[in-house]
C-alpha cells in the first residue's frame, strides 16, 4: 500500500481530493496547499511507489510491473482502503499523466482533473532530455541527471525554490528506481497519443507558468480544443507552479472549484 496522509474536514459529506506528485518527488511538495484545501474538503496526499515514505523490498521491486496503469492501480488501492468511491485529483508534471490514467481506467471515479505543469506531448527539447537521460542513466549518478533536468525545465532564477524542493526530494529516490521510472519514457509517447484523444467529458482545469517553456505550448492547444477544459495562466512562474505561486494556484483552483459544484449542483 502507498504511503498516504489523510486530513479530514469537520463536515463528514465533504467531497474528497486527492494529489498526486510528480517524478521524484513526494507528498510533501503540496505543503502549501494543505492549509487552503482542507476547509473545504477532505484531503489526501500520496506518494507514489518508491517515493517519499512509500518505500517496497527490492525483492517485491523486482517483480513490479512499471506501466501508467499499474502505478494508477495503487492510487485506486489508497481510495478503496479509505473507502474513497469519488474524489477530485490534483497533479503536477508526472502526477497529471497518473491522473489522466486513473480517468482511462474508471472516469467514473474522477470527480475533476486539476492539471498543473501538464505534459501533454514529447517536445523535441524532452525528447533530447529522454535520449540523454537514456544513454547515462546506468553510468552517471542519477542525482546528476536528474538536478540536470531540474535546471533545463526551471531555468530561472525565480524557479530555485521549487527546483531545490525537487532536487532535495529526489534525492531520497535509490538509483534502481529513479532507473524503473525513466523506463516509463519507452512508452510515453504511445501514452501520450491515447491520453490526446479524450479526457472522457471530466472537467479539467488546466495551470501553468508563462514561464513552462517545454509545456505551455501543448497545454493551450488542448485546453482550447477540449469541451471540458478551462486554461488558467500564472504570470512570472515556471513549471511547478504550486510552489512558486502557491496563493494564485490556490484561489484559482478552488475558485474553479466552486464554481464546478454551483454548476453540477443546478443541472442536478
Amino acid at each position: 500500500m502507498l504511503h498516504h496522509i489523510i486530513y479530514k474536514n469537520e463536515n463528514l459529506t465533504a467531497p474528497w481530493i486527492v494529489f498526486i506528485h510528480g517524478a521524484g518527488g513526494s507528498s510533501t511538495i503540496w505543503f502549501k496547499q494543505v492549509n487552503s484545501f482542507r476547509k473545504e474538503y477532505h484531503v489526501l496526499l500520496v506518494d507514489l511507489r518508491g517515493h517519499g515514505r512509500t518505500v517496497v523490498d527490492e525483492k517485491i521491486n523486482k517483480k513490479l510491473d512499471y506501466t501508467f496503469p499499474s502505478i494508477a492501480a495503487e492510487v485506486f488501492d489508497v481510495l478503496d482502503e479509505n473507502n474513497i468511491e469519488k474524489a477530485h485529483f490534483v497533479g503536477v508534471s508526472l502526477g497529471t499523466l497518473i491522473i489522466r490514467q486513473l480517468a482511462e481506467l474508471a472516469p467514473e471515479r474522477i470527480l475533476s482533473m486539476v492539471l498543473t505543469g501538464a505534459i501533454i506531448s514529447l517536445t523535441p527539447l524532452s525528447r533530447t532530455l529522454i535520449f540523454v537521460g537514456n544513454t547515462l542513466k546506468k553510468v552517471v549518478p542519477f542525482i546528476f541527471l536528474y538536478s540536470l533536468f531540474a535546471f533545463i525545465i526551471l531555468p530561472r532564477r525565480n524557479h530555485a525554490k521549487s527546483r531545490a524542493i525537487f532536487i532535495h526530494e529526489a534525492k531520497k529516490l535509490k538509483k534502481k528506481e529513479f532507473i524503473r521510472w525513466f523506463g516509463l519514457t519507452a512508452s510515453l509517447d504511445s501514452t501520450l497519443k491515447r491520453y490526446a484523444k479524450s479526457i472522457h467529458g471530466i472537467p479539467v482545469l488546466f495551470i501553468s507558468g508563462r514561464q513552462d517553456h517545454m509545456f505551455i505550448e501543448d497545454v493551450m492547444k488542448m485546453a482550447e480544443l477540449e469541451p471540458s477544459g478551462t486554461m488558467q495562466i500564472i504570470e512570472n512562474c515556471g513549471h511547478i507552479v504550486n510552489i512558486e505561486k502557491s496563493e494564485e494556484f490556490n484561489c484559482k483552483s478552488l475558485e474553479w472549484l466552486r464554481e464546478l459544484l454551483i454548476i453540477n449542483s443546478k443541472n442536478n
